[in-house]
């Protein structure tokens, strides 16, 4: 009973827009970073031959490691949910949470209620 209220709780979560769409560099399959919005097929097998001879350390090494990725792809591609050893791109924004996610308020804006 409570296994199946457990489960039916995650559900509703994942459904509802809880989780985030976070993919690590250095876990994810192919299918994963093509689900990131800006990584293609091409970016996609680059980032698995290079992972092959070494998983990336950091953004630096992603970036040097991959033709094309620059400051400006790498921040776009961390805001859209990628991650290098967890982390994502310094300045740029954190990545979304999940389709139908409301932002949190500030305590000024609840205040202003």
């Amino acid at each position: 009973m409570i296994k199946k209220l457990l489960l039916a709780i995650a559900a509703l979560a994942v459904s509802s827009g809880i989780a985030f769409a976070q993919v690590d560099v250095n876990k994810a399959d192919a299918a994963a970073l093509d689900g990131i919005k800006g990584v293609g097929p091409s970016m996609s097998k680059a980032i698995l031959d290079e992972r092959a001879k070494g998983e990336f350390k950091n953004w630096a090494d992603l970036q040097g490691r991959i033709k094309g990725l620059g400051d400006k792809k790498a921040a776009k591609l961390s805001e859209a949910g990628l991650v290098v050893n967890g982390k994502g791109k310094e300045g740029a924004a954190a990545a979304p949470a999940a389709k139908g996610a409301k932002p949190a308020q500030t305590a000024d804006a609840k205040a202003a209620m």
